[in-house]
């Protein structure tokens, strides 16, 4: 990315971050294959007010990368499938396993008591998975724990259809296990539990956007994405290369006041309707993700997806059933 895609992301992220908190996420790839000079240059025009997030496979974090994330207070998400056996998809690319350096970059978060969270993939989701996952985690020593279950986007073509009844057990395992020993956070299960919190209160309705709430992703070349990162870097037919415009050519501000003027946008509102018009788990999910929807349908206006059934739906009900039997 050149500075200047930075600089005119920062000349709007600055005034909106001094309004109240704001965060710019650096993800996509390895953001710390850029290198620290070039990583801090591509930081540099942001203010103070704006929170810095990089998502990392942690091999590349030694003594001098930690010197750099606490200096600029920037908080750091490591991806890891958990034990070395669930890490068989985290090759580097001579196809060497990257478990060793990803602990070896965790050991180095650790040693300069910089916190730190933990994203894991989950390939197998069934009864007997999530008590040692859980545990795991808790011992590795991250203070968050977000639990994405296998999709089927971007270059991963794997089928991840699994059984209702398997997940559900998954999640409901989870469940118990974290709230016996709540040590960390748990993404999925916090929200979970604060949705069903808001429907007993019947305040259901506060916590989901009332219209669509882009989250602009700016790829290396300025291009922007109003919805769903996993897209960028893709084109298809029809839909071209998804994006609504280059920051080098207008000001984020400006791209992001008519996000229906893109026409695949407009086609995942009209999916979004049809979710909720008909689909009782709308007021939970929202009316799901445009990428889970392009790669599973190859369209944005379907409804149900397999990620609706293994991350929503089966989530809710796994929580619920351990709510039942508690």
């Amino acid at each position: 990315m050149p500075v200047e895609v930075a600089q005119a992301v920062a000349a709007d992220v600055n005034r909106w971050a001094a309004l109240g908190r704001f965060s710019v996420v650096w993800h996509g790839g390895e953001p710390m294959a850029a290198g620290r000079e070039h990583l801090g240059a591509l930081m540099a025009p942001f203010s103070a007010d704006v929170e810095h997030h990089v998502q990392t496979n942690a091999t590349l974090i030694d003594d001098r990368w930690c010197d750099f994330f606490a200096e600029r207070q920037i908080r750091v998400s490591v991806s890891v499938d958990g034990p070395p056996e669930r890490n068989g998809d985290r090759v580097d690319r001579a196809g060497r396993a990257g478990y060793p350096k990803i602990m070896k970059g965790i050991s180095a978060l650790k040693r300069h008591g910089l916190p730190f969270a933990a994203l894991c993939v989950v390939t197998d989701p069934k009864a007997g998975q999530a008590a040692g996952l859980y545990h795991f985690f808790v011992d590795l020593g991250c203070d968050v724990l977000g639990i994405n279950i296998e999709e089927k986007e971007g270059v991963n073509d794997r089928e991840n259809s699994y059984r209702s009844a398997d997940v559900r057990a998954f999640w409901q395992e989870l469940t118990e296990v974290w709230r016996k020993a709540p040590q960390i956070h748990l993404r999925e299960i916090e929200w979970t539990l604060r949705y069903v919190q808001a429907v007993l209160d019947g305040q259901e309705g506060e916590l989901l956007p009332r219209q669509l709430d882009p989250i602009p992703t700016v790829g290396h070349d300025g291009s922007v994405l109003l919805l769903s990162p996993e897209l960028a870097g893709f084109t298809a037919p029809g839909y071209g290369d998804f994006s609504s415009g280059n920051v080098l050519h207008a000001p984020l501000s400006r791209l992001l006041t008519d996000p229906l003027g893109t026409p695949w946008v407009a086609e995942f509102v009209q999916g979004v309707e049809a979710c909720r018009s008909r689909c009782p788990y709308f007021g939970f999910c929202g009316g799901g993700h445009a990428a889970n929807r392009f790669f599973e349908h190859g369209r944005f206006d379907g409804t149900e997806t397999e990620h609706c059934r293994n991350s929503k739906i089966s989530l809710l009900e796994g929580v619920l059933d351990h709510a039942r039997r508690a």
